[in-house]
């Protein structure tokens, strides 16, 4: 097993499950798990065929056909997680106790070359080959859907959120985000990289275990292209600006030294927050120490803000946006965007025909109200200190 230290005195442990995919154990502080850890000691099948991505012509977009998705686990119980620690009863993921746990997915969307591989050395068939390749336009083209996703568990409990975690906690899983960002940024043919967490059965979730995800994509996914076409028609401190203006507003629902949370001038969500550094870093490898530091107490408030505007939890889906790997990196600010269709305490929004068909959105909240909730709420939130 290899061992690194990283920031905050987070202690990474690499190794590898029974059929080869990764895993990184990723230490708090001070923790008191042995260093020494489990083997994986299954039998399991050889990797699913990586799936294929079609194009649609009409957009340009890319559809990856992950066929192997389809028999995912369904709201397990405790004694059958299978991102709790493995026990003789339960042959899970993750082979021992852990603090915080990474590992590639075992039905990715995205995945390596070749299912099978040739010396350990997957061999690419397929392989999107460059940007200027995936811009290309035309009837029936297909590629490899190459790319990497990964599961982050932020604790062994079986149930949970990001925002039931401790300061340290956090601290840690950002560590892990900075980490796996640098580290998937550098392999070949990654695109962009996707750090995100789905929380409720009102979002999908299939897996009630705190956990998220990283998704490292071939190509610049849709909603960045559109960003990055915004900031070529203004100027490149185009994010610069946007904040700027956020924070002059009363839209501002927290905020600290170095990073503003608001309700965004056109929400289109019930709910929704953006969360974004006051400092220019394109990814989560670029913040400093000081600003990793205090993200951990300040997400966590708001996500207990969150939770503290009706009487029980609200779903939500909470997804880093990151800069692109080869393009944008002076211009692409990363920044928090969570959303959520709760519009009530009893309520869901859903996504009708013009904005499923069209994505012509309407918004039943205006955002100044949507913030001034949520600013209520969060007051109502002690201060997170561990």
């Amino acid at each position: 097993m290899r061992t690194s230290e990283l920031g905050a005195g987070v202690v990474k442990r690499a190794t590898r499950l029974a059929d080869g995919r990764e895993l990184f154990y990723y230490d708090d502080p001070g923790t008191t798990l042995r260093a020494e850890r489990g083997l994986d000691a299954r039998t399991l099948d050889g990797r699913p065929e990586t799936a294929t991505m079609r194009q649609d012509v009409l957009t340009g977009d890319w559809i990856s056909f992950a066929t192997a998705r389809q028999n995912r686990v369904m709201m397990p119980s405790a004694d059958a997680d299978p991102l709790a620690p493995q026990t003789p009863s339960n042959p899970s993921e993750v082979p021992a106790n852990y603090d915080v746990a990474v590992f590639e997915n075992r039905s990715p969307a995205f995945g390596p070359a070749l299912s099978e591989a040739v010396g350990g050395v997957p061999e690419a068939r397929n392989s999107p080959r460059g940007l200027d390749d995936l811009a290309e336009l035309g009837l029936g083209r297909t590629r490899t859907s190459i790319g990497r996703c990964e599961v982050v568990c932020f604790s062994p409990d079986h149930r949970g959120s990001f925002g039931t975690q401790s300061v340290t906690r956090a601290r840690t899983v950002i560590e892990a985000w900075a980490d796996r960002t640098a580290a998937l940024s550098a392999l070949p043919g990654i695109q962009q990289v996707f750090p995100f967490e789905n929380r409720g059965e009102a979002i999908g979730v299939t897996l009630p275990h705190p956990h998220g995800q990283i998704y490292a994509y071939p190509y610049v996914t849709p909603r960045t292209q559109r960003l990055l076409d915004s900031i070529q028609r203004s100027s490149p401190d185009l994010m610069t600006r946007v904040l700027d203006s956020e924070r002059d507003s009363d839209r501002v629902v927290l905020q600290g030294e170095h990073w503003t949370a608001f309700v965004p001038f056109a929400a289109r969500w019930p709910l929704e927050v953006q969360l974004m550094p006051h400092r220019h870093a394109p990814d989560f490898a670029a913040l400093t120490e000081a600003e990793r530091d205090e993200l951990a107490p300040l997400y966590l408030r708001l996500l207990r803000g969150v939770d503290a505007l009706y009487s029980t939890p609200t779903a939500y889906i909470a997804g880093w946006h990151q800069a692109p790997v080869n393009t944008g990196r002076d211009s692409v600010r990363m920044r928090l965007e969570l959303t959520s269709p709760r519009r009530a305490e009893d309520k869901l929004k859903f996504l009708a025909g013009s904005e499923a068909a069209m994505g012509a959105w309407t918004a039943e909240i205006l955002p100044e109200v949507a913030a001034e909730r949520l600013r209520t709420a969060i007051a109502s939130v002690p201060e997170v200190t561990a």
